[in-house]
């Protein structure tokens, strides 16, 4: 396609020149848009009031401990997804096939009542938190040494094939500052990420932006194949606490764009 420039089409009728003339505005507004990256939304809610949509699930890890309930409702004037956990732990969880590269940053939206009080991210018995945001990932062959294939193998005897090779989980902490990274208490394999501590945003909805690109490859190397789910959980089954928390308008944007609350 040739765009003719109002300014230089000498050869252009007058009625020709005119018509140019008011349509240039227009199409150099539609080749500067194209431009543009769009928001990748991932979990941006319509007003319900039910179960969670599709494509989200329900995981649960361990069929001994009860579910965390997860309702699909308008909280503050935010559709979003609700959690109650007490004593429990589930996933809820959908597959993420997302290009990285052009829009590796993660927004989201949440809140809690409260954070938990027992919970210690370096301890298995405090691996819990009021609320989690994972991110997993494939990785390449060539990031996987024979060890960690052998642990992934066993892994997913035990709790099924969806084991990740990696994920990043971002919780909303009690304790530690905001920026603390850790191995999870259970697997090196997933890495947790304080984004979120303490008390003084409980009872709000709270916007969260995070690279989860520069993140991944700052865990686990920049064999980083594709991502596999995004996962939202209350969970306070190691604790035994009670947790209330809200998720909502989670998306991925470019570097360069703001997140779209």
């Amino acid at each position: 396609m040739t765009l003719t420039n109002p300014r230089t089409c000498n050869t252009c009728p007058p009625a020709g020149r005119a018509r140019v003339s008011e349509a240039w505005p227009l199409v150099l507004g539609l080749t500067l848009l194209g431009g543009i990256a769009h928001a990748e939304d991932v979990g941006r809610f319509s007003p319900g009031n039910g179960e969670p949509p599709a494509p989200w699930l329900l995981q649960r890890l361990n069929e001994s401990v009860a579910p965390t309930r997860y309702v699909h409702r308008v909280w503050d004037g935010v559709a979003a997804i609700e959690a109650h956990a007490d004593a429990s732990m589930a996933l809820l969880v959908r597959p993420l096939a997302i290009d990285l590269a052009r829009t590796p940053i993660l927004c989201w939206r949440w809140r809690v009542d409260a954070p938990l009080l027992k919970a210690d991210l370096t301890r298995k018995t405090g691996d819990d938190y009021a609320a989690r945001v994972y991110v997993s990932f494939t990785l390449a062959p060539a990031a996987l040494d024979w060890a960690t294939r052998a642990k992934l193998r066993m892994g997913r005897a035990l709790f099924g094939p969806l084991l990740p090779d990696a994920a990043l989980n971002y919780v909303w902490d009690n304790r530690h500052p905001v920026g603390t990274r850790a191995p999870n208490a259970y697997t090196e394999r997933t890495r947790m990420i304080v984004a979120r501590s303490g008390a003084a945003d409980a009872g709000r909805w709270v916007e969260e932006r995070h690279d989860v690109l520069a993140d991944a490859i700052r865990e686990f190397g920049p064999h980083i194949e594709a991502t596999a789910q995004l996962a939202l959980a209350s969970d306070t089954d190691n604790t035994g606490e009670s947790a209330h928390a809200g998720f909502a308008d989670l998306h991925f944007v470019a570097r360069d764009e703001a997140c779209q609350f």
